[in-house]
């Protein structure tokens, strides 16, 4: 594909189909989840897989989770990945591994993840920034800027919402960002 020169195109597509595959499932499972617990029904969102149990479990108290840490290193490895070679930060598909493989709860996910991904982005960016020297740090000031009072904007709207909306509305995010970028291929 790099010899013909497509390359770029195929991983344009494969990256919309798994972000479109991903908003999707998000979605469909939150109106289920919300529908469900209208009806008073009390519901699990996760059930633990054979993964859950391999060895070296460890017990997570915020999160309420005692698994394996291999699922959780291996995850962060991909997302390490991803980062690097998109330029994401790897929220759109940490937030939902960490929901649905992990089981952790929407509100402990969102938390966890900016963590995570704080340092797996400084570490991509010095890379980047020393090794192909490919940051603009001017603009990104600027960016920064806007982000830190969202960021506050944000938090504050979170603790009102519950997981269900939270997860719906990332996985609307995610389709939007999908049919742009697809909008973008024609």
């Amino acid at each position: 594909l790099s010899v013909i020169g497509r390359i770029e195109e195929v991983i344009a597509y494969a990256y919309t189909f798994f972000l479109a595959c991903v908003g999707l499932y998000m979605l469909l499972e939150s109106i289920k989840t919300k529908r469900i617990k209208a009806s008073g029904i009390l519901v699990k969102l996760h059930v633990h897989g054979w993964f859950h149990g391999l060895p070296f479990r460890v017990k997570f108290r915020k999160s309420k989770l005692y698994i394996s840490i291999i699922p959780p290193l291996l995850i962060s490895f991909i997302i390490g990945i991803l980062a690097s070679i998109m330029g994401v930060g790897g929220g759109f598909i940490l937030v939902p591994a960490m929901i649905y493989l992990l089981g952790m709860s929407t509100q402990v996910v969102i938390g966890t993840s900016l963590m995570q991904i704080l340092f797996v982005s400084i570490t991509s960016t010095v890379m980047h920034a020393y090794v192909n020297q490919t940051v603009d740090i001017i603009l990104s000031s600027f960016l920064l800027f806007g982000g830190v009072f969202g960021v506050q904007t944000g938090a504050v709207i979170v603790q009102k919402i519950s997981g269900e909306i939270i997860r719906m509305l990332l996985g609307i995010i995610i389709l939007t960002l999908c049919i742009y970028l697809f909008s973008n291929f024609i």
